[in-house]
Order: C-alpha cells, then sequence, then structure tokens
C-alpha cells in the first residue's frame, strides 16, 4: 500500500491528540496529496511530530480514519486480525447463545477501524464497506473472518458510490450460500434474513433492546401502531408480547410482503393484524379523521426520507411527528420515539419531545431511554458513533 504524510493543521491538532478517529478533509493541510483509496496517511503535526495512521477513504463523514496511535505499528494483515478476532472475543456470550443467532460483531471506529462493520446472522458474517478506501484491505478482512467461529460463509455490502449508497451485486464472497430466507432468531423471535437482495437484509440490529422491551413489558392488551414500519419487527415483537392487536404503517410496496412474511416466521396470523402501505403523515391525517386512538405508538423514522409530496428531516421535522403521534395516542398511552440521526444528541431530542407536547398543551412523563445495544460498541471520543436515541413517553 502506498503511504502518505499529511501534517493536521495547528487548531486541529488537540482534538486528534485526544483519540480522535475521523480524518476530516477541513482539519489537513495538504489533502490534495491523497490520491489513491486506501493509501496509508501517516499524520503529523506542525513540528513533524507523530499523531497517528490511518488510511484514505473517502465517504460522507470525511476523508478516512486514523487506526493506530503507535508509530511502529503497520496496518497489514496481522493488524485486521487482532482488531477483528479482540471485537468478537468482547460478544462470545452473543456467539454462544440460543436465543440470539443475529447482532454486531464488528462496530467500525468503536472496534478500532472506522469504515467497516460485520454482523452475524446465524454462521453467516455479513461485511459492510463504506469507502472504496477500506474496501482495499478486503482479503486482509475475509482472512481474518475465516479464523472466526461458527463460519459458515461470508456476505458483503459495498455502500461506496459517489453518494455513499449501495452498489449493487449479488455479495456473497465465499462459504456455502443458505436458502432464502435465512432464519435467525433475537431474544426467542424468528426474522426472515436476506442478504443477497439489495442494502438492506430484513431487521436493523440496533434495536434489539428496545424490541425486547416492548414485547416483556409494555405490549400485553395494547393496540399498537407502528409507523415507517420496514418489515415490521416492533409489530412481531408487540404481537409476541400479547398486542391485542398491531398496525405496521409503511410506504414502500414491500414492506407489506415483508411483514407478512415476518409474522408468518413466528406462526402468527398476519390477517389479525393491518398492515398498510401508505405515506406515514397521510395516515396520522386518517386516524384522526377517524378518530382511532392507540395505546402504543413507535416513531422510528429515517433521518431523511423523501415521498411525492413531502420531505421528512429529523433535525428540523421531529418535532411536528411527535405531535401527530401525541394526537392519537391514548391518555395514559405510550409513544415510543426514536432516532438514528447522528447530528443531534439525546439531550437535543428531549427538547424536540419537550417542544411537541408543549404545542400540544399536553403533558408526559420519560418511562425510559436507550441507546445503542452493547455489540454496537461506541467509543466517547467519537460521539456521532453513538447516534441512536430512543425514549419511552408516556401521555398524562
Amino acid at each position: 500500500m502506498k503511504k502518505t504524510t499529511v501534517k493536521i493543521k495547528p487548531q486541529y491538532i488537540k482534538q486528534y491528540q485526544s483519540g480522535y478517529p475521523l480524518i476530516a478533509k477541513e482539519a489537513l493541510a495538504n489533502s490534495s496529496s491523497l490520491d489513491q483509496e486506501g493509501e496509508i496517511i501517516d499524520l503529523k503535526d506542525d513540528r513533524n511530530g507523530f499523531i497517528g495512521r490511518g488510511y484514505y477513504g473517502r465517504q460522507n463523514k470525511g476523508y478516512g480514519w486514523i487506526l493506530t496511535r503507535k508509530e511502529k505499528e503497520e496496518i497489514d494483515g496481522a493488524f485486521f486480525v487482532k482488531k477483528i478476532s479482540n471485537a468478537v472475543g468482547q460478544r462470545s456470550h452473543l456467539l454462544q447463545s440460543e436465543e440470539t443467532t443475529a447482532f454486531r460483531v464488528f462496530n467500525g471506529e468503536g472496534d478500532g477501524i472506522g469504515g467497516l462493520t460485520i454482523d452475524y446472522f446465524d454462521g453467516y458474517y455479513l461485511v459492510t464497506w463504506y469507502s472504496l478506501g477500506m474496501y482495499q484491505f478486503r482479503n486482509f478482512v475475509f482472512e481474518a473472518i475465516k479464523t472466526l467461529p461458527n463460519l459458515k460463509g461470508i456476505y458483503q455490502k459495498k455502500r461506496f458510490d459517489s453518494k455513499g449508497q449501495y452498489v449493487e451485486d449479488d455479495d456473497f464472497v465465499s462459504g456455502t450460500r443458505p436458502d432464502f430466507p435465512l432464519i435467525v432468531k433475537e431474544n426467542g423471535v424468528n426474522f426472515a434474513i436476506y442478504l443477497n437482495d439489495g442494502a438492506m437484509v430484513g431487521v436493523f440490529l440496533d434495536q434489539r433492546e428496545v424490541r425486547k422491551r416492548i414485547r416483556d413489558h409494555y405490549a400485553d392488551g395494547k393496540t399498537v401502531l407502528n409507523t415507517f414500519s420496514y418489515t415490521g419487527a416492533f409489530s412481531v415483537f408487540a404481537a409476541m408480547g400479547g398486542a391485542v392487536k398491531t398496525t405496521s404503517v409503511d410506504l414502500a410496496n414491500r414492506s407489506l410482503p415483508k411483514t407478512i412474511e415476518q409474522f408468518s416466521v413466528n406462526g402468527i396470523d398476519y390477517e389479525g393484524q393491518d398492515i398498510i402501505v401508505e405515506d406515514v403523515f397521510k395516515y396520522f391525517k386518517y386516524a384522526v379523521r377517524k378518530e382511532l386512538k392507540f395505546d402504543m405508538v413507535i416513531l422510528d423514522p429515517p433521518s431523511f426520507a423523501r415521498s411525492k409530496k413531502f420531505t421528512f428531516s429529523a433535525a428540523k421535522d421531529y418535532t411536528n411527528l411527535l405531535k401527530e403521534a401525541i394526537s392519537i395516542t391514548e391518555k395514559g398511552g405510550v409513544i415510543v420515539a426514536s432516532t438514528n440521526c447522528s447530528t443531534f444528541g439525546m439531550k437535543k431530542f428531549k427538547q424536540f419531545i419537550d417542544a411537541a407536547f408543549r404545542e400540544s398543551e399536553g403533558k408526559y412523563k420519560i418511562l425510559e431511554e436507550h441507546s445503542l445495544p452493547e455489540d454496537f460498541k461506541t467509543i466517547s471520543e467519537f460521539k456521532e458513533g453513538n447516534y441512536l436515541k430512543v425514549v419511552f413517553i408516556q401521555k398524562k
């Protein structure tokens, strides 16, 4: 691999010396010297002192990631084996679980290699590359995975076209191909997973603890509305927890067959549930018109979404989304407000909640809060990495 020395601008040196891992364009004094994705970068201060070694890989977040602070440590096959086996070792209790067979085994900068995640699905390791630069290290990563336990096969997702979108591919790398859907478990509940069918596999693993709480502590005897429902994972957990009825609403056409499938692999009669393909905001208006009320409303929108008539941005529009939910939640009912937007923290998110209730002239109580589960490891030096914010709110 080519190696380039890049100077950090004086005003950023302290930040990088204290452990910040993302190589930002504005922090580099001579970014124009970088030309080859995957090249090794030695970052130095204005006196030529060593700060860290990383790689050049452009993604929407920055120009690459620092991987080591040790000047003598090389970024080679042994480095990847050490980092990946260490991360998997920290999750050995999950690898031994019969109740949960889908989780994250390597979480980017949290485990020491920004731009790379590895998820585990009952023996299948799914690698996601977030830049062409990180993809240059693929052989090191694949060789490291071949040393891991329970290995049946390796799949990959390339998320590095010019807009950071998924690059269409078959995604199979090595091992044996499973029959799809691959059935995995999360806290005893089944999920139908597709590792070869586009960017998404069928479930977002970062909501594991939230789904369990809904099933074990909130759903029994309740009517539940799940908005932006994707494949209906929250609805399935609510139904398994004894919900009287679930209503799943999502704009994507595929959400209907996918949600039917998730209910079916758990032996739940999907015809006893409502699965609606509709713009969530239109559905709110319909629910108000029909005077529908729910005991629990789950809000887990994408950070950014566009429909024909409306563009939703979590940073700008979450307060209004909450107001819509408040209007159709029973008194004493619970709103599960969630966001994966990394541009604001929990404090700001709670301000959105407060504003929504104030503008709705209502009172509320925060029952509990969640962030990422343990397998989505983060580091304090990179707060943006701890993106998930979930608040259970009771409407008074």
